[in-house]
C-alpha cells in the first residue's frame, strides 16, 4: 500500500504495518534491505535527468535509498504530514532543522525543560553562529508570549517533558507561533504518532529521536523530521549536503518496529500509570511525575491532547543522591542506562547521568534535583518492576521486600 499524499482513509495501525512500501520486481511480502552506496543507470541521459532532478530517482544513499525511503513515508503517513526526512540519530535531527531553517540574528524560543544534548546544541553551537536561544517554562504560555521577538524564528518544546512529565498546549503554542510568523517545532519522541500527534494540532515540524520508541527494542541509533513539503525539502538539503544520513540497515529496524508501535505503546502506558500510582502511595517516595496521575496539574490538558500518557516518568526519594543511587543499586531486573523507549525497563539518575553536563542554575531552573529518578517502563510483568523497586525503595524507609 502507497499513497504519495499520505491523504488515506487508514488507521494508524494500519499504515504503520502497510504505508510507504513499493514492491519491486521480486513481489517480496516484507521489506526489504537496499545495503548499497550507489545506484545506476541505464544511460547518461537517464543519470543527467536523475541528478538533476527532473526524474524522481535514487542517485547516492547519502541522501536516497529505498529502505531509508520506505521509513520515511511510513512515518510521515503515521504522523500526518506531507514528507519526512530521516537522520542519523534525533541530535542530527535538531541540528539540520536548525542549519535548514535559521541564520544569523534568529531566535528560539525554548522550554526549559529540554534534553540535556539539546539545549548544549543550542547555547554551545548555535550561539557561536549568532543564533540566541530564550529558556521558559515550557507550561506557561505567558512567558512563552513574552519571549518572542521580531527575531524569533522558532520555537521548540518536548511534550512530555523529560523526566518531569509537563505538557505544552501544542495548540496554544502553535497559534501563538503562527501570530509572530515564527513555526512551531515538537519533539515526539517520548510518545510517537501512536499516542499524540502534534501536527494535528497545528504544529509545523514533528522531531523524533527513533532510538526510543519507534524502535522500541534498543537495537539501532535514528532520528527523523516530520512536517510539510517545502520546510522539508529544506532540510532535506541540509541532510544531503551535510551528510548526517540515516543507514538502510537502522531504517529498515525503524520500519519493522513501527508495525508493533500501536500494541507496544498502549502496554508500556498500562503498566507506567499502574507503577506511578504504587509509587505516588510509597512513603520513600516524595513526588511523583507522570501526567497520567489525576494529580498532576495538567493531567486535563494531557488526556485531550493525547492518547496515552506515555511510559517515562519521574520520582524523588528520601535522602537525594545517595537515597535514589541506592535504589538504583539496589535493581535486579531493571537496566540501568540512559535511554529509554525500550521494552526492558531502564532507570537513571539525571543529576549525574542524561542531564549531567548543565549547570547548577540550569538544574535548579529544570527541577532536576539530586533525590529524582526516571523510569522508562518496559513490557516486563508489571509485578516485577514493581518488586525490583521495591527492593530499594523498602530499605529507605526501614522496610523489607
Amino acid at each position: 500500500m502507497h499513497d504519495d499524499s499520505y491523504a488515506t482513509p487508514w488507521s494508524r495501525e494500519t499504515l504503520a504495518i502497510r504505508a510507504g512500501h513499493d514492491r519491486t520486481l521480486e513481489q517480496e511480502h516484507a521489506e526489504p534491505i537496499f545495503p548499497t552506496s550507489s545506484f545506476v543507470y541505464q544511460s547518461a541521459a537517464e543519470a543527467a535527468r536523475k541528478f538533476s532532478g527532473d526524474e524522481p530517482g535514487n542517485i547516492y544513499s547519502r541522501f536516497t535509498n529505498p529502505t531509508v525511503n520506505t521509513f520515511e513515508r511510513r512515518l510521515a503517513a503515521m504522523e500526518g504530514g506531507e514528507r519526512c526526512v530521516a537522520t542519523s540519530s534525533g541530535m542530527a535531527a535538531i541540528l539540520c532543522t536548525a542549519l535548514a531553517l535559521l541564520s544569523a540574528g534568529d531566535e528560539i524560543v525554548a522550554s526549559r525543560s529540554l534534553f540535556g544534548s539539546t539545549v548544549s546544541l543550542f547555547d554551545k553551537y548555535l550561539a557561536r553562529f549568532g543564533i540566541v536561544t530564550r529558556y521558559v517554562e515550557l507550561s506557561d504560555l505567558d512567558a512563552w508570549e513574552a519571549a518572542i521577538t521580531p527575531a524569533t524564528r522558532l520555537l521548540f518544546a518536548e511534550t512530555p517533558s523529560n523526566p518531569l512529565s509537563e505538557i505544552a498546549d501544542i495548540a496554544a503554542l502553535a497559534a501563538m507561533a503562527h501570530r509572530h510568523d515564527a513555526w512551531l517545532a515538537i519533539d515526539n519522541c517520548f510518545l510517537t504518532p501512536a499516542l499524540q500527534r502534534p501536527l494535528e494540532l497545528g504544529a509545523d515540524l514533528v522531531i523524533h529521536s527513533a532510538t526510543k520508541y519507534l524502535d522500541g527494542q534498543g537495537r539501532a541509533v535514528g532520528g527523523a523530521v516530520v512536517g510539510g513539503h517545502d520546510l522539508l525539502e529544506e532540510i532535506f538539503g541540509a541532510v544531503r549536503t551535510a551528510g548526517p544520513c540515516l543507514s538502510p540497515f537502522n531504517a529498515w529496524i525503524f520500519t519493522k518496529g513501527l508495525e508493533t508501535l500501536g500494541l507496544r505503546m498502549r502496554a508500556h502506558c498500562d503498566n507506567a500509570v499502574r507503577l506511578a500510582e504504587w509509587l505516588n502511595a510509597h512513603p520513600a517516595v516524595e513526588r511523583v511525575f507522570y501526567s497520567g496521575l489525576e494529580s498532576h496539574p495538567q493531567h486535563a490538558l494531557a488526556a485531550r491532547q493525547q492518547a496515552g500518557f506515555g511510559a517515562v516518568l519521574g520520582f524523588t526519594v528520601k535522602g537525594g543522591q545517595k537515597g535514589a543511587w541506592q535504589v538504583i543499586d539496589a535493581t535486579r531486573l531493571m537496566s540501568i542506562t540512559g535511554n529509554l523507549g525500550d521494552v526492558k525497563s531502564t532507570i537513571t539518575h539525571p543529576a549525574s547521568t542524561t542531564h549531567g553536563r548543565l549547570s547548577e542554575p540550569q538544574m535548579q531552573a529544570t527541577g532536576i534535583t539530586p533525590g529524582l529518578l526516571r523510569v522508562s517502563v518496559g513490557l516486563e510483568s508489571y509485578a516485577d518492576i514493581r518488586t525490583d523497586l521495591a527492593r530499594g525503595l523498602d530499605a529507605l524507609v526501614g522496610g523489607s521486600v
